[in-house]
């Protein structure tokens, strides 16, 4: 099990297009969700899967577990999504020692794009890129499980 800090987001500008590391083409979808818990498949660029489970309630921190599953299965399991599968193309930038995530989400969220900063401890703001916007963590309707399960957010960085 690992505990992770985990911010969220908006994305203001393209710059850091110039720094992005890898790309790696997503579909997630969910197969249980509750105010402290999800269960999600992921599966990365149509070659492997995983299983994560994530508890807790609190925005920064939670408990995640996570295991590689068959892909043969993952996409069996599609059959049992519930709400939206998420489609979404995942950038890996470094900026000052750390990784962001960069998601650049396709389908019905296709304009949404989200940084993640997952670390073992808080990073200061002053540490941060300029091309971030507005932090929405907390924000429930950015996070993952609620945008398979409810509406579209109106994106505004």
């Amino acid at each position: 099990m690992g505990k992770e800090v985990e911010r969220k987001f908006l994305v203001s500008s393209p710059a850091w297009l110039e720094l992005a590391e890898a790309d790696i083409r997503i579909l997630q979808f969910y197969l249980a969700a509750g105010p402290e818990r999800t269960v999600r498949i992921r599966i990365s660029d149509g070659i492997s899967a995983r299983l994560t489970l994530k508890f807790g309630s609190k925005a920064r921190e939670r408990d995640e577990f996570e295991y590689s599953i068959p892909l043969s299965e993952a996409v069996e399991m599609l059959d049992f999504a519930i709400g939206r599968v998420i489609e979404k193309t995942r950038h890996h930038v470094r900026h000052r020692g750390y990784l962001y995530e960069i998601d650049v989400f396709g389908g019905p969220l296709a304009g949404l794009v989200i940084a993640e900063l997952e670390t073992p401890e808080d990073v200061p703001d002053e540490m941060l890129p300029d091309w971030l916007g507005r932090e929405v963590t907390g924000e429930s309707k950015f996070y993952n499980a609620s945008l398979a399960l409810g509406g579209i957010p109106e994106i505004a960085a």
